[in-house]
């Protein structure tokens, strides 16, 4: 075991005129998680921390939050490899209900934005099935682990400058997913929709979102590919 004092910042709105930070002191063991510590404090410390999470396998994305200036899944980040000192906040570019649980409602009013579900086409037998063979799953594999825990949309400068006037990275990779699927028969509706000015092109490229995403996927990139299809489609290239 090893004493770690665990800084948090709480905040109510209810309650309180402004945030404020409160340590704890905890005795950790090995393997031992930061929401693992943040248990251990409501459990033995303050039973009114709030906080959010589900699985606790790093599966939900429910835990995102702040955790020495960087975003992280508290359930996948272990406190051995952060030092004596842990400082917790409640993540970016989204309300606090509480302490560190956030309304994510942009977050999801953004997803729903770009129509992020299948629309077959009214004939589908020719791309029911996608060959292994023929290199067209590789295209959208990189981006189907999205867990929707809205690391990289608190990370990103653009929705930080531009807010909910911004669609955000989780939301436009989501959505090229569907573009690049040659079986989506909305293909050409969605590319329309998350090109606007609320879309790819409001993307700035400063990369944040690359930098926290648990599930190594790339958002900026995926967002340049956006770009591309969209530069293509008004040349009358395939794209």
């Amino acid at each position: 075991m090893k004493n770690v004092e665990v800084t948090v910042l709480r905040y109510d709105p209810d309650e309180d005129e402004s945030p404020k930070y409160q340590s704890f002191p905890i005795e950790a063991k090995k393997n031992m998680t930061v929401l693992d510590s943040l248990f251990l404090i409501v459990e033995d410390q303050d039973p009114t921390l709030s906080f959010r999470c589900a699985c606790r396998l790093g599966m939900c994305g429910s835990c995102g939050m702040l955790i020495n200036g960087r975003g992280r899944l508290a359930c996948r980040t272990k406190i051995e490899e952060l030092g004596d000192k842990i400082t917790v906040q409640p993540m970016r570019n989204q309300t606090v209900i509480k302490d560190l649980s956030v309304n994510m409602d942009n977050f999801f009013t953004n997803m729903e934005k770009v129509k992020p579900y299948f629309v077959p086409k009214e004939d589908t037998d020719e791309f029911s099935i996608i060959p292994p063979s023929s290199g067209r799953r590789e295209i959208i594999d990189e981006n189907q682990d999205c867990i929707t825990c809205g690391l990289c949309y608190q990370s990103c400068d653009a929705v930080a400058i531009r807010g909910n006037d911004f669609i955000g990275p989780a939301a436009l990779s989501r959505a090229y997913n569907l573009i690049a699927d040659e079986r989506d028969g909305a293909r050409e509706e969605r590319l329309d929709l998350v090109t606007e000015e609320d879309g790819a092109f409001g993307c700035h490229s400063f990369g944040a979102c690359v930098e926290v995403c648990p599930k190594g996927i790339k958002p900026m990139v995926t967002i340049q590919k956006i770009k591309m299809k969209k530069i293509k489609r008004s040349l009358g290239l395939k794209w």
